[in-house]
């Protein structure tokens, strides 16, 4: 059986994905993993490419979803994305960060989405080239 913290965050991952098709963007992978790091979803809306990380909590134990989204997680996410394009031949296409958070508590749950969360120089590191996109 899987422990309770990757069940919570599947069922996080299957709301998130069903919001974010409900609100009409189209789910083009889920769970993208490569060296570089993971991406929960990546979507398509309106033409533009969104990587999207899920945050789930069971209450705000350890505070909101969106507070885990440091500086080392957009460095991964930048990494993770710059990967995806490269290998998808995408580069040409516009892309966005995005968060979904959702919280499960006392019976209710509460789905959040942000859009645009990561101003992509922030997840730069030193070892970026500086003619590379981002």
């Amino acid at each position: 059986m899987a422990a309770r913290h990757l069940i919570t965050g599947r069922a996080g991952e299957d709301l998130a994905a069903a919001f974010l098709a409900e609100k009409g963007m189209r789910i083009v992978e889920r769970n993208y993993r490569c060296s570089g790091g993971e991406i929960d979803l990546v979507c398509e809306d309106n033409g533009i490419l969104a990587f999207v990380e899920v945050k789930t909590r069971s209450g705000h134990v350890r505070g909101e979803p969106g507070e885990a989204v440091g500086p080392a997680k957009k460095v991964r996410l930048v990494r993770a994305a710059s990967l995806y394009l490269s290998r998808h031949r995408a580069w040409s296409r516009p892309c966005r960060f995005d968060l979904v958070s959702v919280v499960f508590q006392d019976g209710e749950t509460l789905v959040e989405h942000w859009e645009d969360i990561i101003d992509v120089r922030d997840g730069l590191d030193r070892r970026h080239a500086p003619w590379q996109p981002w």
